[in-house]
């Protein structure tokens, strides 16, 4: 994606909720934030920092780590991302779908996938009317062996 690409205007509906939790945390949309947001909001994948900045650092040569982590902090604290811990790879791995879910994590590839779950959304709504909290976000994670590397490990063992 070209360096122009990632300045414009907000290509869906998801990258401009994170820009605007942004703006609400009073940080300056910077061409590097904007690319982080971007980015998030154009993966199904749970990217850890690491992988965010590899992603965003060739097209922004003075993008620094530190960047990628404050941008992704301030979108965690304002409930607009989602810090799923680690994967069994000790990395957080991040998530922009603050949807209702469940996340599903292997500890074998790291790989980490969304489990759409109706009960996750009714849980959400009982527990914001039983509590009185205004529900910025949980996570529900989920850990074992994806199908993928459980076939692997049968084809070893056989």
């Amino acid at each position: 994606m070209s360096r122009q690409a990632i300045v414009s205007q907000p290509t869906n509906a998801l990258e401009e909720r994170l820009l605007q939790a942004l703006r609400e945390a009073g940080l300056r949309l910077t061409p590097q934030r904007r690319a982080i947001c971007r980015y998030l909001a154009g993966t199904k994948e749970h990217p850890t920092a690491q992988q965010i900045f590899a992603a965003v650092k060739p097209d922004f040569p003075s993008l620094s780590l530190a960047t990628v982590y404050n941008t992704l902090d301030a979108l965690v604290r304002l409930g607009a991302v989602h810090a799923l811990g680690g994967a069994g790879d000790g990395a957080i791995h991040y998530d922009a779908d603050t949807n209702p879910h469940v996340n599903l994590a292997c500890l074998q590839c790291h790989r980490v996938v969304d489990l759409p779950c109706e009960t996750v959304a009714e849980l959400d709504r009982r527990v914001a009317r039983e509590s009185g909290y205004r529900i910025l976000g949980a996570r529900l994670v989920y850990y074992g062996l994806c199908p993928d590397c459980q076939r692997a490990e049968q084809r070893a063992a056989a």
